[in-house]
């Protein structure tokens, strides 16, 4: 495995990566970072969540900055306020020891007037979602015709929230004068049109084996029970972890408050994280959340973007998830920064094949426990 430095990535980068204890290059990191660095024409990495995306694509688009110009010069693409939050907190902890480079999140759910006040000052990177960026460009509130680089994150997912015609039109409002660095764990049909219509045929692929991609410092564990049982299962798991704080996967919205009532009404600090909460609502759970003010968080797959928490014990699956890749997002929220973490399915007798099928294709062993 190589270093960072190897890799072609400046001290002063690296001195920050080592102060948020990053200091070996995972698989994507390795492959992408020299050709982003040195080339950095259009490049499609595929790699499922949890990879270290944000430091694959942040760190080569750093470097290339001027930071004497500051005009908007990169646009990061994210599906959800929560990852825009998490992309250009990483971006500032990475230039702390770098001058004059300065990023901005503009994401739905703040207000817009804030938002245009921050771009406002020199910014050379701003990280957005979708549609809130379309909402600038109509107002005039942003330029971006000094931008070179366009990363769309999680291109899949930006797709299947319905934001294709959000993407079609910026990356056709940037045509000519940028390259695209498009990350996304899937190449499902309606984004492989796009990659036809606004990259270079010649851009740079990089597939990282979804085997390789699973944090080993993770216990996986499933345990089966009648549907009726499944809440009883989930009180005798929080129960033997006593004040362990986890994080809980509902498939949807409705399932999701259903659940956390049911956990208040038994006297558990917890609260929800979902697609009907306010902005201020949802930012203030996080911090009672990371302070550990609240023991349990329960949310879906798609308000779990971003959740960046070192030291969560376990998570829980009450519902598998639709989509074989984001067991490795969900599961990937435990175990960080060194940790030891634990993933537990919640499941029926007929969902074990489910089960054989992520051991077999992502390369990892579930222990399977009793219900008491």
């Amino acid at each position: 495995m190589k270093t960072f430095k190897q890799l072609g990535v400046k001290d002063n980068l690296i001195k920050a990566l080592s102060e948020i204890n990053i200091n070996k290059p995972s698989e994507i990191q390795e492959r992408a970072i020299p050709f982003l660095i040195e080339d950095g024409r259009d490049f499609i990495g595929q790699a499922q969540t949890g990879t270290g995306k944000t430091a694959a694509f942040g760190l080569p688009l750093l470097q290339r900055i001027d930071s004497n110009d500051s005009s908007v010069q990169a646009l990061v693409l994210s599906p959800t306020r929560e990852l825009c939050q998490q992309i250009q907190k990483q971006l500032f902890k990475f230039t702390k020891f770098t001058q004059g480079i300065f990023s901005v999140a503009v994401y739905g759910g703040d207000k817009i007037d804030n938002q245009i006040r921050l771009l406002s000052r020199p910014t050379q990177i701003v990280v957005a979602t979708p549609g809130r960026l379309i909402d600038l460009l109509d107002r005039k509130a942003l330029d971006l015709s000094q931008v070179e680089t366009i990363v769309l994150d999680e291109a899949d997912e930006m797709l299947s929230m319905g934001f294709k015609e959000e993407l079609e039109r910026i990356l056709k409002y940037t045509e000519g004068s940028r390259n695209t660095w498009l990350f996304s764990a899937t190449l499902p049909p309606n984004l492989k049109e796009i990659v036809s219509k606004y990259m270079s045929e010649d851009a740079f692929k990089v597939e990282i084996n979804k085997r390789n991609v699973v944090n080993s410092a993770i216990e996986h564990q499933f345990v089966t029970c009648e549907p009726n049982f499944k809440f009883q299962t989930l009180i005798q798991f929080i129960k033997i972890h006593g004040k362990d704080s986890g994080i809980i996967f509902c498939r949807t919205k409705a399932g999701t408050q259903k659940l956390v009532d049911q956990l208040l009404s038994k006297h558990y600090s917890v609260a929800a994280i979902h697609g009907d909460l306010q902005q201020r609502e949802r930012e203030k759970t996080m911090r009672a959340f990371k302070s550990h003010k609240i023991q349990l968080m329960v949310t879906t797959d798609v308000s779990a973007r971003g959740i960046d928490i070192d030291d969560l014990n376990f998570v829980v699956h009450y519902d598998l998830p639709e989509k074989m890749e984001y067991y490795t997002h969900r599961s990937g929220r435990t175990a960080r920064a060194g940790k030891k973490g634990m993933s537990l399915s919640i499941i029926s007798s007929s969902e074990v094949r489910k089960i054989r099928k992520l051991e077999q294709s992502l390369n990892i062993k579930f222990t399977r426990i009793t219900a008491k």
